[in-house]
């Protein structure tokens, strides 16, 4: 099998950089891979789809979410297989697939573990694996990214939360295949694939990251008061039992509208102001290596095997 690397230069997982994994892909008999280094998350989907130009059918990514995330929307239909390196601030991803934060143990993953059929959701052309969303959660992230986030890491979102509580709630509209589910003032809505979010927290009880559904949720929440109220409820993992939250599944597409221009963000990479919002569910999108031992009844994670079974619809 061709293998290929593409590697956050900047990210280091267990006290090293992208040298680290170059070593440890060599011992397991891989000394002389195609080697692509990005220093921002944004380049990586370039580099990955060079790669696959190339001929690699196994893309190793070192890097955290955001640089995951441009991989698999390279990878996303091309039969590519990705295997993730945890690296960088947040890896929310790989925490939900139970993949190794520990560099060593992720390289055994990527060599040696079984395929798992992803689900991604999609976004203007671009793919999403974790979460997507609009407003608060939108706001928080460009914010951090653009003062805090290299300095302080996790604690840069909580800072820059607080500073957008006071935000007032954009009314919107939002259709769930094809029927129209919510229309008011809501200060975010999310679209999840997996269960857990930063913190280990459960936003989204219901997700299973191959079921071929992606969760939605609207939170009305305004003013320092209610956010408080409804971030107790999300810690407890009963965000679904806040009267200010408003949750359902999607098994075709979401469409927003929103009043006014509001930002949104993929894998918590802040993207531009927009009016409207389509949401694709891409079922199996993409094949994720993981470890063998983990999720073989029904071919799901340790993660998802723990969260409730499938609402039908």
């Amino acid at each position: 099998m061709k293998l290929a690397v593409v590697a956050h230069s900047g990210k280091s997982a267990g006290g090293g950089g992208p040298h680290q994994l170059r070593e440890l892909l060599a011992g397991h008999g891989c000394r002389d891979p195609l080697w692509f280094e990005v220093d921002r998350g944004r380049k990586a989907g370039k580099k990955a789809r060079r790669a696959i130009r190339e001929g690699a059918e196994l893309l190793v990514v070192w890097g955290g979410d955001g640089t995951v995330q441009r991989c698999l929307d390279a990878a996303a239909g091309t039969g590519v297989e990705v295997a993730i390196i945890p690296a960088g601030t947040a890896n929310l991803l790989a925490t939900n697939l139970s993949i190794p934060s520990d560099p060593a143990e992720a390289v055994r993953v990527a060599m040696s573990g079984r395929g798992f059929q992803l689900d991604l959701g999609r976004i203007k052309g671009e793919h999403f694996a974790v979460m997507a969303g609009a407003g608060l959660d939108a706001e928080m992230i460009d914010d951090a990214g653009r003062t805090m986030k290299g300095r302080l890491e996790k604690a840069a979102y909580v800072l820059t939360a607080l500073r957008h509580v006071r935000d007032p709630a954009v009314p919107l509209r939002v259709k769930v295949d094809g029927k129209r589910w919510f229309s008011g003032r809501a200060g975010c809505v999310l679209f999840g694939n997996v269960s857990r979010i930063t913190g280990g927290v459960r936003a989204f009880p219901d997700a299973v990251p191959d079921d071929g559904w992606l969760e939605v949720g609207v939170t009305t929440a305004e003013g320092l008061g209610q956010w408080a109220r409804t971030a107790g409820r999300l810690v407890t993992g009963h965000a679904d039992r806040s009267p200010l939250v408003h949750m359902t599944r999607a098994r075709r597409r979401v469409k927003v509208r929103f009043e006014s221009p509001i930002r949104y963000e993929l894998d918590g990479g802040d993207r531009k102001r927009v009016s409207r919002l389509t949401v694709t569910v891409v079922p199996g999108a993409v094949t994720v290596r993981v470890p063998v031992a983990v999720g073989t009844d029904a071919n799901l994670p340790e993660e998802a095997l723990q969260a409730p079974q499938p609402r039908s619809k």
